[in-house]
């Protein structure tokens, strides 16, 4: 489960970048202040939950049942919260109107919320 987290650290963290690069630069000039600010918003999220993801997944002290539920819980609220941000902030860049997929994006942000939870309250629980 370690190796399966932190690939997918790595991969979120290299996005994080190559869209951050993208945002800075390509998009810049097509986006609105606002747009970029949200665009990135999601980059960020995304390289904190990279991090995240890689101290999870040293923490030798958590079983796998707590692995799989955090390493669940931020997979998907990294595709739902900077996912959706990302579609949001270039929807006038494509024909489609990606309106319809905002309610996603709380959604996501609360799986992450969540998986901050189930690290503290595994330590809580814990006897030192």
């Amino acid at each position: 489960m370690e190796r399966k987290i932190i690939i997918t650290a790595a991969v979120f963290g290299m996005l994080a970048i190559i869209l951050g690069a993208f945002g800075a630069h390509a998009l810049k000039a097509i986006l609105t202040p606002e747009q970029l600010i949200s665009f990135e918003t999601g980059v960020r999220y995304q390289m904190y939950h990279a991090f995240f993801l890689f101290f999870v997944a040293s923490r030798k002290e958590l079983s796998l049942k707590t692995l799989k539920v955090i390493y669940n819980l931020v997979l998907g609220g990294v595709l739902l919260f900077s996912g959706s941000i990302f579609l949001l902030t270039t929807k006038n860049l494509t024909t489609i109107d990606f309106k319809i997929i905002g309610f996603v994006t709380p959604i996501g942000g609360f799986l992450l919320i969540f998986a901050w939870f189930v690290l503290l309250a595994t330590f809580f629980r814990k006897k030192s």
